[in-house]
């Protein structure tokens, strides 16, 4: 089962679990080997005080305290190589998860995720790193049971009550523990939830900062995200206060066990029953059991805070597909088809853009060009809108997803800028032939000269330190370094000056041509370079011909972009 196929949290975990067997199987063998030797120090102690209290030969002394020395080295070996393949097993786990989250949620059009891009990246981070955590859990619970047994048999060897105790206690412990470990569980999903709504309204309120700014709306916005962050801060209390409780009963309820032991062992001793060495023994053995009992009875808990993130995980993965990609790819021409589309304020629009034509769309309602520009970039499903959008004469529907991304690009109007440098946010991937160009006809050269470092300047995250209209030209620029057969651009200048818009529209055409273009804008200097611009009114096609030829004739065009 891979990761694209899970359904549920169990099915998360029982993948995670199969794929780190071999690391699980190592580390538990050596976290055992860790446990057994460390329940061998009280018993070699025992051994060596009944030797020195009978008078024994030196000899058979050196031997136990040689063997004691090679135990404290099994305990210190063990630990460290087992730990330290169970932490990276944990940490490679955690980072396929995060990997898989990250791979659906950027996928919109693969995925029916009904989470906010907060959520997402709450599940991708922290959820991913709980979950992994089942892949310690296992090991350490059958290493501290490895230790509970040793034990529970060393004890009964000395005095049959002693080992019946320490089995009984154990078993009364954990039955205790389990039933507290559950509302830990239920609690932690709410948490999670909590928490990840706080995270999504955080992300929102980033990204809309300067335009709440704007208007005067970032004290309302900052008490709504007070409201939902103060409810995850509840929550989170809630936890952590059913989590005291739970490490609290156990503390006290293993130390009682210990006690217990210690008491009936020094009972022993009084009555003749077991000796000196059997009662440091026994005594050494119950304060050790303290520590494994500790693991032991916090694994439960552990174990539920991992199937919360699971399932959390799995709303993720298990969403539905939006749409079924198809099989084919684009045929050998780059031109694009709208036939009878009708999707929201679209009322069955139909136009067409021949290969190499650079065609200007004049919307005049901003929901029709937004709606438009969702379409081509299928984050509309194509079973969800009527009509047809066709691709080198064949149907988007048909395509692959990945052949549609390769040939079509629609740079959106909202200019997502990464942390990173200007190079990298111009071409991420490394491989564009067109970054000088690019960065040229994009106007975004004032920028990389006021920079030492040029192109290798630091940009911040989601582009802090630049202005809007050097967001909005470094949008521009990675859109064209990526030289797609048909290239989409929305809004591409409206946070520029008209001087900069007029040289930015020159510079598009010279660089595009050849290729097929379509700009959705009301820009005059767009307008004005276009082979062709296409009018869009209440949705549907409203007049055709260029932009001076549409000046001359149409009013309402005037009206909509004379600036």
């Amino acid at each position: 089962m891979t990761n694209t196929e899970v359904r549920t949290g169990k099915e998360i975990l029982r993948v995670a679990l199969r794929r780190n067997v071999g690391a699980m199987a190592s580390g538990t063998l050596l976290m055992g080997s860790y446990q057994a030797a460390e329940t061998a120090v009280p018993i070699l102690l025992g051994v060596i005080v009944e030797y020195a209290l009978r008078g024994g030969e030196l000899s058979s002394l050196g031997l136990a305290l040689l063997a004691l020395g090679l135990v404290m080295a099994t305990v210190s070996y063990s630990w460290r190589f087992g730990m330290r393949i169970l932490q990276k097993a944990n940490t490679t786990e955690a980072h396929r998860w995060r990997v898989a989250v990250a791979d659906h949620g950027l996928q919109p059009v693969a995925r029916d995720v009904d989470l906010k891009s907060g959520e997402v990246l709450t599940i991708a981070t922290e959820d991913a790193d709980q979950t992994a955590d089942i892949i310690e859990v296992v090991p350490l619970l059958v290493s501290s049971l490895v230790s509970v047994v040793i034990t529970g048999v060393v004890l009964a060897v000395i005095s049959v009550p002693l080992g019946v105790l320490v089995f009984a206690g154990t078993a009364a412990i954990l039955t205790v523990l389990s039933v507290m470990s559950r509302r830990i569980g239920a609690n932690t999903r709410v948490q999670q939830a909590k928490v990840a709504r706080a995270g999504a309204k955080v992300s929102d309120l980033i990204a809309g900062l300067r335009p709440l700014h704007g208007f005067g709306g970032s004290y309302a916005a900052f008490q709504a995200y007070r409201r939902v962050s103060t409810e995850a801060k509840k929550q989170s209390i809630v936890v952590a206060r059913v989590n005291g409780v739970y490490a609290g009963t156990a503390l006290a309820l293993n130390s009682l066990l210990a006690a217990a032991v210690t008491l009936w062992a020094g009972h022993l001793t009084f009555q003749g029953t077991i000796t000196i060495g059997q009662l440091v023994m026994a005594v050494g053995l119950a304060q050790f059991l303290i520590e494994p009992l500790k693991m032991f009875s916090e694994m439960p808990k552990y174990v539920m805070m991992a199937r919360a993130s699971a399932e959390r995980m799995a709303l993720v993965l298990a969403a539905p597909p939006l749409m079924t990609p198809g099989v084919e790819v684009p045929g050998p021409e780059s031109g694009l088809e709208v036939s009878g589309v009708t999707h929201g304020t679209l009322r069955d629009l139909s136009f067409s853009v021949r290969p190499g034509e650079f065609v200007a769309i004049a919307a005049y309602q901003p929901q029709a060009a937004a709606e438009l520009a969702a379409l081509l970039s299928v984050d509309v499903p194509p079973a969800s809108h009527a009509g047809v959008v066709k691709v080198g004469k064949r149907d988007i529907a048909s395509l692959t997803i990945e052949s549609v991304r390769e040939h079509l690009l629609v740079n959106p109007s909202h200019h997502e800028v990464f942390a990173g440098t200007l190079r990298e946010n111009v071409d991420p991937s490394g491989s564009s032939a067109l970054v000088e160009e690019a960065v040229a006809a994009a106007m975004l050269t004032d920028v990389v000269a006021l920079h030492s470092e040029g192109l290798d300047y630091a940009v911040r995250d989601r582009g802090a330190n630049l202005s809007g209209g050097q967001r909005q030209r470094l949008s521009l620029a990675r859109a064209l370094a990526a030289d797609p057969e048909i290239l989409v651009l929305h809004d591409p200048t409206t946070a520029v000056d008209a001087v900069t818009e007029q040289l930015i529209a020159r510079n598009v055409t010279a660089l595009r041509r050849g290729r097929t273009t379509i700009v959705i804008t009301s820009s005059p200097a767009l307008l004005d370079v276009a082979d062709r611009v296409i009018v869009l009114s209440d949705g549907a096609v409203a007049g055709e011909g260029t932009h001076r030829d549409l000046l001359g004739r149409d009013s309402s065009y005037q009206l909509a972009v004379a600036r």
